[in-house]
């Protein structure tokens, strides 16, 4: 992709954040409905005349967005495709948590502001079916994701995937190893990326090719290690924990429903979020200026003053990042261990919904005024098209089938189901 700006209005020059300018701009052209509707262009049209006929024409495919509001815009833009082309009965659905709004700083959004997006509003034709179950069955061909059903997700009819966000690590191989289930008659599998580049695609599978990286996985007491840690942080109360098992498994409930029973926690953690970041910059601040002044005692207790809130800070972002090992450990152990507790199953369920509803909130008065901003040339292109094959290079003392054998153990556990 390559897209060059310009200013609508002209406005007197101000001095912004260089860094975080580049940010709001390179978020600012993804939500771009121009940029959304030339990939889902290039998305369908592959998907017809590639992937759509596979499987005897039951193969299905994902689309991977690196937001919420990313989400909510290819649905709108596949619908609107899909319409104008008249390509029925081909159908996409939507998977994102909670509620999305979009404010007049977001690109061509004025008929969006004041609008509430929910999945239950953007997938009328689920009603009430879980969207497991409604996108194995052969009204929907496309899964538009943000975050949701990245991983652990097990759909076997999956033969394609279009990613539209930045991938790497652990991360990257959990996402696109949704490919790998095996389905009869399924030979053939397709990823188009709009977004990384295959070198660090291939080193983030090499890593779990070559070496044993998940070893220590294997100890089931991790498992109770993270709940002792998560039940003592503060964040959550048990009773909620329970009451989010409880409502989950309603027939009649909504995404509004679960919302509600993790808004306590996410007040929580939000609250304490924001009052650790105003503390870290404000003592970080006067850290700056007592290094100026040259007093190493107001050095020393400034300094001592800006790690604690940093200590506070970092807390945080471990806790949502232990809401996350918890579900990926328990869903892996919980194959080959038999934990017999619902207390478990309850916090697992309740982590993997609350961890992505935990987001720091941005800045009331951000000084980087986009309005005048337009897009005025852009062009999306095809680059290559190879396959990435793994080296074989066993480690020393460590033979390579054992490696391999490894890995394929741990491709089998997560989300569960048979692999290729």
């Amino acid at each position: 992709m390559a897209y060059n700006l310009a200013q609508k209005v002209a406005k007197p020059d101000s001095e912004v954040d260089a860094k975080k300018a580049k940010v709001r701009l390179g978020q600012w052209v993804r939500l771009h409905d121009y940029n959304i509707a030339q990939k889902v262009m290039v998305i369908v049209e592959h998907f017809r005349h590639t992937v759509m006929g596979l499987l005897n024409g039951y193969a299905k495919a994902m689309v991977v967005t690196g937001s919420r509001k990313e989400a909510v815009r290819y649905k709108l833009e596949f619908d609107k495709y899909i319409q104008k082309k008249k390509y029925s009965p081909l159908a996409a659905m939507v998977a994102f948590s909670g509620e999305v709004e979009f404010n007049k700083d977001d690109p061509n959004a004025e008929a969006l502001v004041g609008e509430k997006f929910t999945e239950k509003g953007m997938n009328p034709g689920l009603k009430g079916r879980d969207m497991r179950k409604a996108f194995d069955t052969g009204e929907y061909h496309v899964m538009i994701v943000a975050q949701k059903f990245q991983t652990g997700f097990d759909q076997p009819k999956l033969c394609a995937m279009y990613v539209d966000k930045k991938l790497g690590g652990l991360e990257c191989v959990q996402t696109l190893s949704r490919l790998n289930r095996t389905y009869p008659g399924k030979q053939d599998t397709y990823i188009l990326d709009f977004f990384n580049e295959p070198d660090e695609v291939l080193a983030a599978f090499q890593e779990y090719f070559e070496t044993a990286k998940l070893l220590d996985v294997s100890d089931p007491n991790l498992v109770w290690d993270l709940f002792d840690k998560l039940k003592g942080a503060g964040i959550f109360l048990w009773t909620e924990v329970v009451q989010f098992s409880e409502v989950y498994y309603l027939k009649s409930k909504s995404n509004a429903a679960i919302s509600n029973v993790c808004r306590p926690a996410i007040s929580r953690w939000t609250a304490q979020f924001q009052q650790a970041k105003a503390d870290y910059e404000k003592h970080k601040k006067l850290f700056d200026h007592a290094k100026k002044l040259g007093d190493v005692t107001f050095i020393a207790n400034a300094e001592s003053d800006m790690n604690e809130a940093k200590k506070q800070l970092d807390a945080l972002g471990i806790f949502k990042a232990d809401l996350v090992s918890l579900t990926r450990y328990y869903e892996f152990m919980s194959q080959i261990v038999d934990y017999d507790s619902t207390d478990l199953e309850r916090l697992n369920l309740y982590a993997r919904h609350l961890a992505p509803l935990l987001r720091e909130d941005a800045p009331q008065n951000d000084p980087i005024d986009l309005t005048p901003v337009a897009l005025s040339h852009y062009r999306l292109s095809k680059i290559k098209q190879q396959d990435l094959k793994l080296i074989k290079e066993g480690a020393e003392g460590q033979p390579f089938e054992g490696v391999k054998m490894l890995f394929r153990n741990w491709c089998m556990s997560i989300g569960g189901g048979e692999r290729r």
